[in-house]
């Protein structure tokens, strides 16, 4: 309960100071330039995107070079590729952005003492604790309205960094916390999910070793968090594409236990005993202070102290 006691650090002040500090080197607006250049790498099309003359996005890109005393982009008259320099500011300007707008989102909702608090979930991606953990929030003084937001597989980090949603049920290791606080509310193991007739389907469990030669997928947005390597397996996104792949014999997959659920009669789904457990936590942002956010996560825990 240490992070809804505290709610603030004194390694966040000084976060923040660093960050106002670079940000006033560029301009909230010059970030958005570059970000867009970067994700097209073209500046005809990032030009369109942005709806500016190309001159003038080539004018802006080398206005911040000559500030930050850095090359952002190598140009060629056939491409435009990013420097170091370029890579780490597309990433850490991502992040400027979707503080500076969650910063304007969080303060005109503070300005609103009705809005409702927004949850963000994975359609079945809550171990069934999300009815308790809304009875238990309800029987708070100042309890509002809970809308439900259901976010894709990868997404929902996203929604709370970009001000969408206030809180987000998420499963770590898999999905990214960066710029997040949260706390678990549920601990669990991981299966296997096999076709039928796969040659490991007639075993009662198994270990990471038995998966060792078997072909993975990978999930878009997700890091890779131990267990047999998914480099070379497949992209997917959901949960439908995952099923039909193993079907076929493509691939097998390893979840968390309540994201195997419901289980197919077609598939067979065998505990890995010596898988990392994956824990179902709640989160928000770092510098969310609300009440409303701290009694909702108060709330959520209560619910679920005696889970493992």
């Amino acid at each position: 309960m240490s992070k809804i006691a505290s709610f603030c650090g004194d390694n966040r002040r000084e976060s923040l100071r660093g960050t106002l500090g670079a940000m006033s080197d560029l301009e909230t607006r010059e970030l958005e330039y570059f970000v867009v250049l970067a994700e097209e790498l073209h500046f005809g099309r990032a030009a369109a995107r942005l709806a500016l003359a190309q001159p003038a996005l080539s004018k802006t890109v080398r206005r911040m070079e000559s500030r930050l005393g850095v090359r952002l982009l190598e140009r060629s008259s056939r491409r435009v590729a990013l420097t170091p320099a370029g890579e780490a500011l597309l990433h850490h300007g991502r992040h400027a952005l979707q503080a500076v707008g969650a910063a304007v989102e969080m303060a005109r909702r503070a300005g609103n003492t009705e809005a409702p608090l927004r949850l963000v979930i994975k359609p079945g991606g809550d171990a069934d604790l999300l009815s308790g953990i809304l009875a238990a929030y309800a029987r708070q003084p100042d309890a509002r309205q809970v809308d439900i937001v259901f976010g894709g597989a990868t997404d929902r980090a996203e929604h709370v960094r970009d001000g969408r949603a206030d809180v987000a049920l998420l499963y770590a290791p898999f999905d990214d916390l960066t710029g997040l606080d949260h706390e678990t509310l549920a601990v669990e193991d991981r299966v296997a999910i096999l076709p039928r007739g796969h040659r490991l389907a007639a075993r009662a469990e198994l270990t990471l070793a038995d998966l060792a030669d078997e072909t993975l997928p990978r999930w878009k947005g997700v890091r890779w968090t131990g267990g047999p390597d998914p480099a070379d397996g497949p992209e997917i996104s959901d949960g439908a594409q995952m099923a039909q792949l193993i079907r076929l014999g493509r691939i097998v997959a390893v979840l968390p236990r309540s994201l195997a659920r419901p289980e197919q009669p077609d598939l067979a789904y065998r505990t890995v005993t010596d898988a990392p457990e994956s824990r179902l936590v709640l989160a928000w942002s770092q510098t969310d202070r609300r009440p409303l956010v701290a009694a909702f996560v108060a709330a959520a825990v209560e619910a679920n102290g005696a889970r493992p």
